[in-house]
């Protein structure tokens, strides 16, 4: 699978903290990725975020209780962070801000992201790459996009 950065396309690269959405200035020989936008959404580790201690509930009539699991509010906070890059991505489409778009997250942003996508944005997904590479240079992006 090669990608076609062509002249215009933008390249959209997310984890559950950040988005980035980029516009190819260049070509597809030679990209140059340029910030267009950018989100970012505070989201602390779990254990900072929840403090008590695990539920428990009765196993019925015997004196036995359960723990319940605690609430991974972390993930939870990663998956509200993919509706709100969908959610984005839907009004920049609409208003005719992009044509094509890469999507570039890891798996579990890409997949609860995917689920929440308009028509009309994902008529425009040219490619989707399940990495993380939010925390590479604009360069490292356009040479791993180029490789890809």
């Amino acid at each position: 699978m090669s990608i076609n950065l062509k002249h215009g396309i933008w390249v959209m690269v997310a984890d559950g903290e950040k988005a980035l959405f980029l516009k190819n200035a260049g070509d597809n020989l030679h990209p140059n990725l340029e910030v267009v936008h950018r989100m970012e959404q505070d989201n602390p580790p779990t254990r900072e975020q929840g403090t008590d201690s695990p539920g428990r509930h009765n196993d019925g009539p015997s004196v036995h209780r359960s723990a319940v699991e605690d609430t991974d509010w972390h993930r939870i906070g990663k998956e509200r962070f993919a509706d709100e890059i969908a959610a984005r991505l839907y009004k920049l489409a609409h208003s005719g801000e992009f044509n094509d778009i890469v999507l570039v997250a890891p798996p579990l942003v890409l997949g609860t992201m995917r689920k929440k996508l308009h028509k009309e944005v994902q008529n425009k997904v040219t490619a989707e790459i399940p990495k993380t590479l939010t925390n590479h240079a604009l360069f490292e992006i356009e040479a791993l996009l180029k490789a890809a």
